[in-house]
Order: structure tokens, then sequence, then C-alpha cells
């Protein structure tokens, strides 16, 4: 009995390896079965944050189990077992589900490399793979950027994300952000929070105004990120801005604020002569028909000429 148990959660053997290439790594991996017990997570996961996810969950249960195999590698310092290079989220709710007493989920598929790889070579494939996932661009990309710095430093981060170091440097900042906005109905959702904020101007968000900010979010002030685009006309009025940082003050009132400006109306001889100009060019062509060969039209076209011309005289002297 022992050992039937011992042959079910043994590595299987390598057999008819294949290549997958993911971006500039080539692989070649295996299909196989495991024991859950028998897959390590990743220490260097870039994925921060819960991975515990009920729907998840429903998913590998309405599949009979996980759909998508684990990417894994032989584990360099724990015999016989295997490392999750992409699959954490997959693997920890199918081991809550096996906790639960689940038991039928125990048994998990992995894709498993013929050898363990780099720490570089590894964050390299989980990027490649996570990039053609709509989550990369919903709310991953700021915080893998975050990650990978305190992993490896900025440059090495900027080389595997393929960016400059400016631009990793401004991921970090909203993921940083990110992490102040707290409440919120959906915790993902403060990434756009966040990227609202950083796409205003520098010049115009100070230190101040990010903590006023953060704190009428908190506190259910501000209800949705793209009322933070008034802030555009808000921080230019110092009125208005002065308004929005009291504790009290919200984007509506502050844009009440906002001093208008009126246009200035002109007045005397030269605006009633915009007035008869405006009113010649207006005149439609219909009209223009019906007057042709009119001797009272010609006459009066005759006289405004002569008044304009005595006119422009005297005004050039």
């Amino acid at each position: 009995m022992a050992d039937a148990k011992r042959q079910s959660t043994e590595p299987a053997k390598v057999i008819g390896l294949q290549e997958r290439r993911l971006g500039r790594t080539v692989l070649r991996t295996y299909r196989s079965q495991t024991d859950i017990d028998n897959v390590v997570p990743n220490e260097k996961q870039p994925r921060l944050g819960p991975k515990l996810d009920d729907e998840l969950q429903l998913q590998i249960e309405a599949n009979e189990g996980v759909f998508e195999p684990l990417l894994v590698e032989p584990h360099p310092d724990i015999p016989d077992k295997f490392r999750i290079i992409d699959g954490d989220r997959r693997w920890t709710n199918s081991q809550a589900l096996v906790e639960a007493g689940r038991e039928q989920f125990r048994t998990i598929p992995i894709e498993v490399t013929d050898r363990t790889l780099s720490d570089d070579e590894r964050l390299r494939v989980w990027i490649y793979i996570h990039r053609q996932r709509k989550e990369w661009d919903t709310r991953e990309k700021e915080m893998v950027a975050y990650r990978l710095i305190e992993l490896m430093g900025r440059a090495s981060a900027a080389n595997i994300l393929g960016i400059s170091v400016r631009e990793l440097d401004k991921l970090a900042d909203v993921f940083e952000l990110s992490e102040r906005f707290e409440n919120l109905r959906d915790p993902s959702a403060a990434i756009t929070w966040s990227r609202e904020v950083m796409g205003l101007s520098k010049k115009l968000v100070t230190p101040s105004v990010i903590d006023a900010i953060v704190t009428k979010v908190n506190r259910k002030q501000i209800t949705n990120s793209k009322e933070l685009r008034k802030l555009r006309t808000i921080l230019r009025d110092p009125v208005a801005s002065a308004h929005f940082l009291q504790d009290e003050g919200s984007i509506d009132s502050a844009m009440l604020e906002v001093a208008e400006a009126k246009p200035i109306r002109k007045t005397g001889f030269s605006s009633d002569l915009d007035v008869a100009v405006k009113s010649m060019q207006a005149l439609p062509w219909t009209e223009l028909e019906k007057l042709k060969g009119d001797p009272d039209t010609l006459a009066k076209i005759e006289e405004a000429e002569k008044l304009l011309a005595s006119l422009k005289q005297n005004l050039s002297k």
C-alpha cells in the first residue's frame, strides 16, 4: 500500500519533450500530472497581493480540475519537487479546495521544463505569459514593475520589461500611490485611481494635493476616478484650488469657485461697424438675387461707399 502511494506522488519521467517559445526564451517541456503537495510556490513571485479567489475556485470546480496546466520547473533544492513558474493562483486555489475536503482536486496538471531556469529566465517567461492576458494592462504592469525593482534593482527590471528606467519609475510610482487608496469596492480599481492622479500635470499635483485626493477618495467624498480630470481646471485657479484642499472641499464645490472668464464686449462705433459687416456677410444669396438691378439698393450702396471712403480718409490722417 505504501509503495502504491509513493508511486502516485513521484514525479513522472521525462517523456516526449516539446519546444515552447516564450519571447526570447525557448523552453523544452513535457506534460504530466502530479499531487498538489509535490508543487512548491515561487518565493520570487512577481505578482503581489492576495491569491485566494472564490470565482477561480468555482471555475476549477466547474471544470472538474485546473483547465490550464501549471508551468513548473524541477526544484533546485528539494528533490522530487516542482517549483511554480506560472500558475501560483491556480495552485493556491486548488490547495484551498483540497484543504476544504475536496480531495478530487488533489491531482493537478503540470507542464515541466527539462531544467531549472535562472531567475532572469523565470521572470522573463512569467512576464511574457502575462503580457498576453487582459489583466496585464488593467492592473498588473505597475505591480510587476514595483516588484521587479524590489527583486533585482531598477536597471535589470527595466531591461526585463523592455522599457526605459524613466518609464519603469513612472509605473512604480503609480503602484506605490495605489497602495494608499483603501475601502474601494473593487480593490483592483486603486490602480485606475492612481493612474488618473499621476496623469495630471506635475506642476499642479503637489504632495498636499495628493494627500487631499487620497483622503477624499477614502472618505467617499470622491466616488468616480474620472472626476479627477476636473482638477486640471480647479488646480489652475487659486481660489478653487484652496477650496479643494480644505477638509470639506469636493470636486463639485471647487468647480463652483472657478472664476469664469467673461468676454469683453465691444461698444461704440467699432461695435456698430462689426454689426453692419456681419449683417452684410449673413445676407443669403437668394436675397441678393432679388436685389439685382434694384435702383434704390444701388443708390444706398453708392452712398455708403462715399461715406466709408470719407471716414477712412479722416481716420487715416
